[in-house]
């Protein structure tokens, strides 16, 4: 009888006994059984056959219950498969309440150059009557890459977010979205390969988490989503909080609520705007590491974030727009790009000949005073120039105190091409 339904009509409750109805087949079905008994009850007032009658009566609607999905479901966490088919361990978080351990510092790793890229943009542009809100945008993006889209509140971050997933159109430019050509008529191919996570992630906050995500996979049309439903609940480490009201958890746990939604659908490319706008920071690092993770089996991750620190520690390349492309690369790339490389020495007493000391060094350029009596050298390289200084230093006789290579932040970097747009000066 499952046959007559992509989805099953019943499901078994998950405490207490009996099975509930989840589609409008099952709601037929229970009508139409409590009806019968009712109507037993009252017609047959005075017979002593009513009661059998209405036993009957409730045998046959949990005969037919078990046979149209009401069986339990699977409870056991199944592995995600990752792109190249073989069985891999789901992203997860350290389980419980506790935050946890911070992970070493690595460097993001580059993306992938060998694949075809997973999101191509041409000249994309979108206006709102005489309003441009995206300006001739092109950029692409490769698999399993974490890609930062930054720039101030207006820029068009979130329409270009919009436009990707389908849910408005372009005013003119193409795209690529998981392979799929970027048109009215790939919409519903494209949105079942990609996923959405908006800043609030909009669930029910009546039912339950995993009664939001049965909800949400039947928008998908996964036919039996248990098995499915424990790994994104494994993978987001809310297991233990799927019989609890959305309504009733911390915005934290929503965003992971919201996450788990994300990953039903085995998308190719999650899009996430702003997922650590307001969260503490044991909350932000958690989200941080399922970011990650979701990096190391292949998944896309384009973010739109406010939180430059959060970029540069998470992105593999980032994009600043503001309505047009300002510019693309790696974080380190951009720092090299916009800020010359430079040496910061500080010592005990002031040199008493620096051009001297200076002069003619290897990799040393130029070099001058800075207002805390310490000396600022341009240099072409920093590992040809801070040996040579130091030898040189040391020559001298001067007693350092510090040398170091200045470093810009992602920080420095978006100010210093943000400093003359004039909606960030409003």
């Amino acid at each position: 009888m499952q046959l007559l339904s992509a989805k099953p009509w019943f499901r078994r409750r998950r405490a207490g006994l009996g099975w509930r109805p989840v589609t409008w087949q099952g709601w037929l079905v229970t009508a139409v059984a409590g009806g019968l008994v009712v109507a037993v009850l009252a017609v047959m007032r005075a017979s002593s056959a009513r009661i059998p009658i209405a036993v009957l009566i409730l045998a046959l609607y949990a005969i037919v219950a078990l046979l149209t999905g009401g069986a339990r479901g699977q409870d056991h966490v199944q592995p995600v498969a990752d792109r190249s088919g073989s069985a891999a361990v789901a992203p997860s978080v350290s389980g419980g309440s506790r935050a946890p351990a911070s992970p070493a510092p690595r460097p993001p790793s580059a993306p992938s150059t060998s694949a075809a890229p997973v999101l191509v943009v041409e000249h994309l542009t979108k206006a709102f009557d005489e309003r441009i809100a995206v300006d001739d945008v092109s950029f692409s993006v490769a698999p399993g890459e974490v890609f930062g889209f930054l720039g101030p509140n207006g820029a068009g971050k979130t329409t270009t977010v919009r436009v990707l997933a389908t849910l408005i159109a372009p005013t003119s430019g193409s795209a690529l979205v998981a392979g799929i050509p970027l048109d009215p008529a790939n919409g519903v191919a494209i949105r079942q390969r990609i996923a959405v996570m908006p800043e609030n992630p909009g669930l029910y906050n009546r039912l339950s988490v995993a009664e939001n995500l049965e909800f949400f996979a039947g928008l998908y049309g996964l036919r039996h989503p248990e098995a499915r439903i424990s790994r994104v609940l494994e993978a987001v480490n809310l297991v233990a909080r799927a019989n609890d009201p959305c309504g009733s958890l911390s915005k934290g746990l929503r965003q992971r609520v919201g996450l788990a939604r994300a990953l039903l659908n085995d998308p190719a490319i999650v899009f996430l705007d702003e997922p650590t706008s307001g969260l503490d920071p044991v909350a932000t690092r958690e989200v941080h590491g399922l970011i990650d993770g979701l990096r190391g089996h292949g998944v896309t991750v384009f973010l739109t974030t406010h939180r430059l620190e959060e970029a540069e520690q998470l992105c593999d390349r980032v994009a600043i727009l503001s309505t047009s492309l300002r510019t693309i690369g790696r974080p380190d790339e951009l720092r090299d790009r916009l800020f010359t490389k430079m040496l910061l020495v500080r010592t005990v007493a002031p040199l008493r000949a620096p051009e001297r000391v200076f002069a003619g060094l290897p990799g040393v350029e130029r070099w001058r005073t800075d207002e805390s009596a310490g000396y600022e050298l341009t240099v072409s390289d920093p590992r040809v120039a801070a040996p040579a200084v130091t030898r040189a230093l040391v020559a001298e006789g001067a007693d350092v105190l510090t040398l170091t290579e200045a470093r810009h932040s992602l920080e420095d970097v978006y100010l210093e091409l943000m400093s003359d747009d004039v909606e960030t000066r409003r």
